[in-house]
């Protein structure tokens, strides 16, 4: 995985904050200065907080978990949606759909309309609508897929969000702290951390900035879901062998087994050729007393 590097940074004005007078206090920690009437961000931190949330982000994903993104900022809804489609995570760029948190069984109802819209259309019935009904199914099945087809796969809450700009996504951030979910995000100096468990302060208006960090997000994320991948198939060997093993137990215990069965059926036979061989003795013996 390629490093974050201050230069590229630099770069990309990620280290470019909003106007003094529009600063939040909260974000002190992460202003370097000002210049110039404008805060600049310290991109030794950005990095330091940036690679801290890759690594958390790693581990989620490692274990199987799903995060969802979120920027229906115009600046991040290109980058997330290429970034979150690489990996295969579900993501949010149109409006954010009150209650898809809180309300989490109402919204999945509103996803399992677009399937029963989509099963409609596999097996005939929607031929059988007027063009009017046709109409209203069609634009209904574009409304859902434009606001929910991007959470179509996420079929429970997520582990974890990831927000491009917490003040515009104010609404999701409150419904993951209520819910007690972990937020990372990309945070501005305009803004305030103190519901965020994981800040990333940068610049959260450019484009650059947030692809630049995005994609080294995004990195971190596929190497832990290929960590994840040849674990479970370490796994599923380590299994497959155990099963192999326990199976030759098996069949060394049952051959055993039959083992012990012939020899004491066999002795038995021989018990009982021994007592048949000593009655006809006693019988011999007792037959000549009786003759003399």
């Amino acid at each position: 995985m390629a490093k974050l590097e201050f230069d590229q940074l630099l770069e990309a004005g990620a280290h470019f904050g909003h106007l003094k007078r529009k600063w939040n206090p909260a974000m002190a920690p992460y202003i370097f200065m000002e210049r110039n009437g404008i805060h600049i961000i310290d991109l030794y931190k950005t990095i330091a907080k940036t690679e801290e949330a890759a690594a958390a982000l790693k581990q989620m994903v490692k274990s199987g978990k799903r995060i969802l993104f979120v920027s229906t900022k115009k600046q991040g809804q290109s980058i997330i949606e290429d970034c979150s489609l690489k990996i295969n995570m579900p993501y949010v760029i149109e409006r954010w759909p009150g209650g898809m948190l809180t309300n989490f069984p109402t919204i999945r109802k509103a996803v399992k309309k677009m399937g029963s819209i989509d099963r409609m259309i596999k097996d005939g019935t929607f031929d059988t609508l007027s063009k009017r009904e046709k109409l209203q199914v069609t634009r209904q099945r574009a409304k859902l897929e434009k606001n929910l087809g991007s959470i179509q796969d996420l079929t429970r809450l997520p582990a974890a969000i990831f927000v491009v700009d917490i003040m515009k996504e104010q609404i999701a951030v409150k419904e993951a702290a209520k819910l007690g979910i972990p937020i990372f995000a990309i945070v501005d100096t305009n803004s305030d951390p103190r519901d965020i468990d994981f800040i990333i302060p940068a610049n959260d208006d450019s484009s650059k900035s947030i692809e630049l960090i995005m994609n080294f997000i995004t990195d971190s994320i596929r190497k832990g879901l290929e960590e994840r991948k040849v674990e479970r198939a370490d796994a599923n060997a380590q299994a497959e062998q155990d099963e192999q093993e326990a199976t030759g137990r098996r069949e060394r215990k049952s051959t055993a087994r039959r083992e012990r069965v012939k020899k004491e059926a066999v002795k038995t036979a021989d018990d009982d050729k021994s007592i048949d061989e000593d009655d006809i003795e006693e019988d011999d013996s007792i037959e000549t007393e009786s003759n003399n």
